[in-house]
């Protein structure tokens, strides 16, 4: 009689185990999803920048048609990512593209004095800061996640639920260069 209490105790002990560390899967794939969310919200803000600083520009530099193509390619492409994969592919050419277009704004003077110029490039400058930062965040949930995804006994909950390895949102290699510009 003893023994199979002490059955039902461990089974018990199991299931609570199995259901709360299923519970702390959840929420931090929630987290994770919600960070996620404010990459895609301070990109957005972003990309709504984005043509008011082109037109400005193109107001001084004409001639440069070729950068002002790219930057608005760049957007468009990161504008449809879907994964999280593509959005860190189609960030870093959108910011070397907008590395480009700030190094080309150098060498325009006046274009550096123009009021609007400098409120759009402050402006961007504070989003690039939350998406920084919310990057961050991002990888610390995700960070937490695949620990515990890995870790015994976590992982036999994970395997079995079928919580898998999430991908760190990282800047590729490219985009942490300085950009050369040659005139």
């Amino acid at each position: 009689m003893i023994f199979g209490y002490v059955i039902l105790g461990v089974i018990l002990l199991v299931a609570v185990y199995f259901i709360a560390t299923y519970n702390a899967f959840i929420r931090l794939r929630n987290k994770y999803e919600e960070a996620f969310a404010a990459i895609d919200v301070f990109c957005k803000k972003r990309y709504d920048l984005i043509p008011n600083l082109i037109e400005t520009i193109k107001g001084y530099a004409k001639h440069e048609e070729q950068t002002f193509v790219k930057v608005v390619e760049a957007r468009a492409k990161a504008m449809q990512s879907k994964t999280i994969a593509e959005s860190q592919a189609n960030e870093t050419a959108l910011e070397g593209a907008l590395k480009s277009l700030f190094a080309l704004a150098e060498n325009y003077p006046d274009l550096k004095a123009n009021q609007g110029f400098l409120d759009l490039q402050a402006q961007l400058t504070t989003i690039e800061g939350e998406l920084a930062g919310s990057r961050r965040y991002y990888n610390a949930i995700v960070q937490s996640f695949n620990t515990k995804t890995q870790t015994i006994p976590s992982s036999f909950v994970a395997s079995i639920c079928k919580f898998e390895k999430q991908p760190y949102y990282e800047v590729a290699e490219e985009a942490r260069e300085n950009v050369k510009v040659s005139f």
